[in-house]
């Protein structure tokens, strides 16, 4: 393997190995955060709301991944590539943090 066809697949591993991590390291809080409170999802967006700095950070994501999902489709679109979209609802179930790299593992693959 020469060292131009390497460091795309090092990428590439980078990129899923952060999509890992930003699956598993927030969603760890989450199942804690529900274990100590109960499954209650009207708990859990009060809490998102508990204070202006939570408040702004949900906005800020909110504001992400809304902004994130019409790069998404419009890329896509114009790559004519339609697994691009399973960055969207990756987003809405799993969470930027998962989404955001999941696509670019996607999007460098060889085509």
């Amino acid at each position: 393997m020469t060292a131009e066809a390497a460091a795309p697949r090092a990428l590439r591993l980078a990129f899923l190995g952060i999509a890992a991590w930003g699956a598993v390291h927030p969603m760890s809080w989450f199942v804690a955060w529900s274990r100590a409170e109960g499954w209650d999802l009207r708990a859990m967006l009060d809490a998102w709301h508990a204070n202006a700095a939570a408040t702004g950070l949900f906005w800020d994501l909110a504001i992400a991944a809304t902004a994130f999902a019409v790069w998404v489709t419009s890329e896509a679109a114009a790559r004519r590539d339609g697994l691009l979209l399973v960055a969207i609802p990756a987003t809405v179930l799993v969470g930027l943090a998962f989404a955001l790299p999941l696509h670019l593992f996607l999007r460098s693959r060889a085509r």
